[in-house]
């Protein structure tokens, strides 16, 4: 027992960390959206997400409080930075691919699997709390594309996509398409966690369900970028 509490105060201090970065990922963005001018309905959702990541930050200490851990450290920066090598909208349009319509849409599969295993009042409140706010957070990024998509500068912005997709959904294979030979307690289910199996299955479940048709509706291949990034698994 004293091992497994271990593995989820590690796991659940790493989610802390992880939604106080999330928080100022969403904080960097929404202020190059404000400069340039972005829908209002964009701003008030940026804005809403920061208070989402932040209340989830809470909900994570909780639980890792409840495992028996303490103090969690964030180190280094947080945030984005500006790419100097884009524009402004340039720079928008890559972290907004990246972090919304790419890691906010396979988290909300992820989260749903999260939480269907999780019997602990205090991880399972938790992740009922992240997977309904994940979905908006989804499509937050997905509106975003949107109004990209209206921009004059739109025919540079999707080949930037095109271009950067393979490597993005290599970078997301990595983390959660990786094989693990470490063994899995089934016990850990009850506190929110699960093996790494199936984070390779929520992936590719994405990419088939949900990447391909939404980039599809801009004119991106998903399905031919993943085929890509396949010999970097």
């Amino acid at each position: 027992m004293a091992e497994h509490l271990a593995q989820v105060r590690n796991e659940w201090q790493r989610r802390v960390v992880a939604e106080y970065g999330s928080a100022a990922v969403t904080h960097s963005l929404l202020g190059w959206l404000l400069r340039l001018g972005a829908s209002p309905t964009l701003l008030h959702e940026g804005a809403r997400i920061i208070d989402d990541e932040l209340v989830h930050a809470e909900l994570a200490f909780e639980v890792l409080r409840q495992a028996g851990g303490g103090n969690v450290a964030l180190g280094g920066a947080l945030g984005l930075e500006l790419d100097p090598a884009l524009s402004l909208l340039g720079n928008v349009c890559v972290q907004g691919a990246r972090v919304f319509c790419l890691g906010e849409t396979v988290a909300v599969r992820l989260f749903k699997r999260l939480r269907d295993g999780a019997t602990l009042n205090v991880a399972r409140q938790a992740l009922d709390r992240v997977l309904a706010d994940e979905v908006r957070h989804r499509d937050f990024g997905w509106l975003l594309l949107e109004w990209l998509s209206q921009q004059g500068e739109w025919p540079e912005l999707s080949g930037l996509i095109e271009r950067r997709l393979p490597e993005w959904l290599a970078q997301l294979q990595v983390s959660y398409g990786t094989p693990s030979a470490a063994s899995f307690d089934p016990e850990l289910r009850a506190w929110g966690m699960m093996p790494n199996d199936e984070y390779r299955a929520a992936l590719e479940e994405t990419v088939e369900r949900d990447y391909v048709p939404r980039f599809a509706e801009y004119g991106i291949d998903a399905r031919a970028a993943f085929r890509q990034s396949l010999p970097l698994r």
